[in-house]
C-alpha cells in the first residue's frame, strides 16, 4: 500500500482534491493508497487556522474509493502534539503557516511511525506522470528522497532541496533522529524557511533526484510533478506571483498549459459536486 501525507487547515481541500485527481489519473498501478491528512486547530494564532472539515475528508474518501475499495483518506488531528512541540517557538509565524511544521511530527504519530515509506506532498502540486516514479525509489541508507529547490540550488547551494515533496524512509529517519533534531532546531532558532531549513540542517543522508521530480517552474513532457510554488517573472517587470493549480483560469491563461486540462476539468467537476452537496445539506 502507498502512504501519502498532506498537512493543512480548512483551506487545503482544493489542493488535496486536485492533487489526488492527478495521482489516480496518472497512475497505472492498482496498489491501494492510504491518504493521511494532518491538521490542527490553531485559531489561537489566526481565526482562519481551523482543521479541515470532516465533510471534506468524507468527500475525498469517497472519491479515492472510486478507484478501489481499499483506498482510504484519514484525518489526523495533531493539535495536542503541535502545542506540545511547537507552541511559542520562534517559527510559529512561518513564511507560509504553522501547518508547514506538521510533517515534522510524523514520528510521533504511531500509524505513521510504523510505516516503511511515507510520501509527503504539499497541496499545491499535480502529478504529470506516474506516482510510482516517486514511490518506487530505493531509499536504502537514506532518510528521504528529494529534488533540488529551483532557486535555492543557485542562490544557496547546489544540493539545496525543496521540501514540498519528500519520500521518507521512516525506519532510517527514526534511527537517525531526523524528526526530533528538526523540531529542536525549530524550537531554538528562527529559521528563514522554517520546516525546510530545519529538515536540511538535521539530515544525515538524503537521496537527490533530478529536477523533473519536483519542477517548480516549468511543465515539460518529462516532468513528473509540477509544483505550483511562488516563482519569479521578468515581464512586464520583475515580480513574483503564486499561481496555484486550483486557480484554473489563471493556470490556463498565464501558463498556457493544455496537458493538464483533463485533470483540471475533473477537479472542477468534483468541486462543483461537493459544493452542491453542501448546499443541499444546508437547506
Amino acid at each position: 500500500m502507498k502512504h501519502l501525507l498532506f498537512a493543512g487547515n480548512g483551506k487545503v481541500f482544493d489542493g488535496i482534491l486536485s492533487c489526488l485527481v492527478s495521482v489516480f489519473r496518472r497512475t497505472s498501478s492498482r496498489e491501494a493508497v492510504h491518504v493521511w491528512v494532518m491538521t490542527m486547530d490553531a485559531s489561537h494564532l489566526n481565526p482562519a487556522y481551523l482543521p479541515i472539515d470532516d465533510r471534506e475528508i468524507a468527500f475525498l474518501d469517497r472519491y479515492v474509493k472510486t478507484f478501489g475499495a481499499d483506498n482510504t483518506v484519514t484525518k489526523l488531528d495533531v493539535t495536542d502534539l503541535y502545542l506540545r512541540e511547537f507552541s511559542g517557538c520562534p517559527n510559529e509565524g512561518a513564511y507560509c503557516s504553522p501547518y508547514t511544521l506538521l510533517r515534522l511530527l510524523a514520528d510521533l504519530v504511531p500509524e505513521l511511525a510504523a510505516l516503511e515509506k511515507l510520501l509527503y506532498l504539499d497541496c499545491d502540486l499535480l502529478f504529470n506522470r506516474d506516482i510510482d516514479l516517486w514511490w518506487g525509489q530505493d531509499l536504502t541508507g537514506y532518510e528521504y528522497a528529494a529534488a533540488r529547490d529551483h532557486y535555492g540550488k543557485f542562490l544557496i547551494q547546489p544540493n539545496y532541496i525543496n521540501a514540498g515533496i519528500l519520500l521518507f524512509n521512516m525506519p532510517e529517519a527514526l534511527r537517525t533522529g531526523l524528526f526530533p533534531k528538526a523540531r529542536e532546531w525549530l524550537r531554538r532558532r528562527k529559521l528563514t524557511f522554517a520546516d525546510q531549513s530545519a529538515l536540511i540542517r538535521s539530515t544525515t543522508r538524503k537521496k537527490m533526484l533530478p529536477q523533473k521530480y519536483n519542477d517548480q517552474k516549468f511543465l515539460h513532457r518529462s516532468t513528473i510533478v509540477r509544483h505550483f510554488s511562488k516563482r519569479l517573472y521578468w515581464l512586464p517587470y520583475p515580480h513574483t506571483d503564486n499561481i496555484k493549480q486550483w486557480q484554473v483560469d489563471r493556470v490556463r491563461r498565464v501558463f498556457g498549459y493544455r496537458a493538464l486540462d483533463p485533470l483540471l476539468d475533473e477537479y472542477l467537476t468534483l468541486k462543483a459536486s461537493f459544493q452542491q452537496e453542501q448546499e443541499q445539506t444546508n437547506t
